[in-house]
């Protein structure tokens, strides 16, 4: 994919020029709070840092796979109309010119509204729309957004296209030219407010993005950007900041504040690095974090140099949550010095959602509505993902079906054409169903709600069985005898759902009895034993091809073909073609649970 040179250097030149002013003249008197004494001097100012990740494409209340207002066990609801209701409630509060609101990034992608947008009416055609999420941003009012990892699933020229929609900068410090290794997106801004005196508190917002970019979307970066990690790329920009006059550092980080990495050790970056920035680099006083999905209201981190503490916070997904960032900045000795940082949560569902958003967009939701409810086939039973996790089910067998298909179809008549095809397929949600009866776009979108794409890659049998062993860590270790809870064992030590892996085309056994690494039993292929030096064909996601989830192997093994193309959208068009989903062509039992050898179930 060519990449146009003067877009992509465009902002890797941040000058004073980038500064703006959040605001100026009289502010409400409750921002200012004075010292002892109230006298000349002794000024201290309120201001609040608003904050949202992770909002994948939600814009209204609404789950586009159920065709209803979103709801969840939790009572939660999502979308940027909700956020807005929540962000107007703050200003008239704090006084609009004491706040600042942004984000920490995977914006672009995630509903159906959002793929719309860059795929069935693309943003890039000439002439053509302007991406919902910039549109209801650039209404609320945003101020800065980092870029989010999955910023990038769609390839460059629509993230550039949306970046020119959006009236604030899209923050990325950590992704660089790959050749030039300059910034190619703005790595900060600075920002003006004022106190009721006059005087100006500079606050600077760093974007900070996640370096499992270069193996996640490889096919969009490779050789076009790259991925530095979060920890130098602060202490390299932080100080910079601090010398051109910011009173206050505030990091918009696209990544968790466990510690963790999924990809293991393929590249020399931590992926969930957030408290590590805290603790690593000076001169930072709070951390708006992204990336990892959960609710973090405040974490405080104290940094190894100064012994400040650095305060974190994580809102939850899909405009679930608002943070809010309380920050006291005193007037001492001629300059600003931060008195106090604290922060909080608002749940979105206590409010309403924002007429002015849901206007504004009306027309694009009923379009997408309507497209997702296209009857494209039928099919003679249901399938659901209820028992996915624990037993061979259909509907991971449609997925893994459909997969082997279409690679066995691109690879005929080529070199590997003799080869065995095999497919992998991941519970992605436990409430995905494919309903008896007529099957629409919304279903297959609920059954496969990632923008995966295929590609096909060789395997041996011994690296089929060290996959199969890796993805049956997932299980925790069950003793045999006594009955068995299936709520209870699967997700060992915190392993998602869609980490756990099934492989369709051989049969096997788990027995979790066994510890980790001495599971996988009975492994056949055709009826016989599966030979060390066997080679087979696997037709695998390209975010575990890409070493996403860390399985050995697969990244490495030789690709012999890909697609571009979404997996949801291979399923889409087979469907389409077959007219009819008929499970007796494709539903078979070919993995079970075992302990001692005895089926758990």
């Amino acid at each position: 994919m060519s990449l146009d040179r003067r877009k992509f250097l465009e902002g890797s030149v941040v000058t004073g020029a980038g500064m703006a002013l959040a605001g100026a003249g009289g502010v409400p008197a409750a921002a200012a709070v004075e010292g002892p004494g109230g006298g000349h001097g002794a000024e201290r100012y309120a201001f609040t840092v608003m904050g949202t990740t992770d909002l994948h494409g939600n814009v209204f209340n609404w789950d586009y796979a159920t065709d209803a207002e979103f709801d969840d066990r939790d009572r939660n609801d999502v979308g940027l109309a909700k956020i807005s209701t929540l962000v107007s409630r703050v200003r008239r509060e704090k006084g609009r010119h004491n706040t600042l609101l942004i984000d920490a990034g995977d914006t672009i992608q995630g509903t159906q509204l959002a793929y719309y947008y860059a795929k069935v009416d693309p943003i890039t055609d000439p002439g053509g729309p302007v991406h919902p999420m910039a549109r209801a941003m650039n209404a609320i009012g945003y101020d800065a957004a980092a870029l989010g990892n999955h910023e990038f699933n769609y390839g460059i020229p629509v993230l550039r296209k949306f970046e020119e929609s959006c009236d604030f900068p899209l923050l990325g410090a950590n992704a660089v030219d790959a050749r030039s290794l300059r910034p190619a997106f703005r790595p900060y801004v600075l920002k003006r407010l004022r106190s009721p005196r006059g005087r100006v508190v500079t606050v600077a917002v760093l974007g900070l993005t996640n370096p499992g970019i270069a193996i996640w979307d490889k096919a969009h970066v490779q050789g076009k950007l790259a991925f530095p990690g979060l920890v130098e790329q602060a202490a390299k920009w932080v100080p910079r900041l601090r010398s051109m006059g910011a009173d206050v550092v505030v990091v918009a980080a696209h990544s968790g504040a466990s510690g963790t990495s999924s990809y293991g050790d393929q590249l020399p970056y931590v992926e969930n690095a957030a408290a590590l920035v805290a603790e690593r680099v000076p001169g930072i006083d709070a951390i708006l974090v992204g990336h990892a999905h959960v609710e973090i209201p405040e974490r405080r981190v104290v940094n190894a140099e100064t012994g400040r503490e650095v305060v974190l916070s994580e809102p939850l997904k899909w405009g679930q949550r608002l943070t809010l960032f309380d920050v006291v900045v005193e007037w001492r000795g001629g300059r600003w010095e931060v008195g106090s940082v604290g922060s909080r949560v608002l749940n979105s569902n206590a409010v309403a959602e924002d007429a002015r958003i849901t206007g504004l967009l009306r027309a694009e939701h009923r379009k997408v509505v309507a497209y997702v409810n296209r009857v494209i086939g039928r099919s003679k039973a249901e399938m659901t993902a209820a028992e996915a996790p624990v037993r061979d089910t259909a509907i991971l067998d449609f997925i893994a079906f459909v997969q082997a298909e279409v690679v066995r179809k691109a690879l005929a008549g080529s070199a590997y054409a003799s080869l065995p095809v095999l497919s992998q397929a991941s519970c992605f949600s436990r409430t995905a169903r494919v309903p008896e009866g007529d099957v629409t776009i919304r279903s297959m979108a609920a059954l496969y709600p990632f923008d995966n794409t295929l590609e096909a890659r060789v395997l041996t049998g011994a690296q089929l069985r060290d996959y199969l062993e890796f993805s049956a860590r997932y299980y925790v270790r069950t003793a045999a005898g006594g009955p068995v809870d299936p709520s209870g064992i699967t997700n060992a030590e915190g392993t998602p759902d869609y980490n756990y892996d099934v492989v369709c085309g051989v049969s096997y056994e788990i027995d979790i009895a066994k510890p980790a690494g001495q599971r996988i039993g009975k492994l056949l292929f055709e009826g016989k034993p599966v030979a060390d030096g066997a080679r087979f064909v696997l037709a695998v996601n390209n975010y575990r091809a890409s070493g996403g989830g860390n399985f050995p192997h697969v990244a490495a093994a030789e690709q012999v073909w890909s697609t571009s193309d979404e997996i949801r959208n291979l399923i889409i068009g087979w469907v389409q073609e077959a007219k009819v989903i008929d499970g007796s062509v494709f539903a078979s039992v070919d993995w079970r649970l075992t302990r001692d050898g005895v089926p758990v179930f």
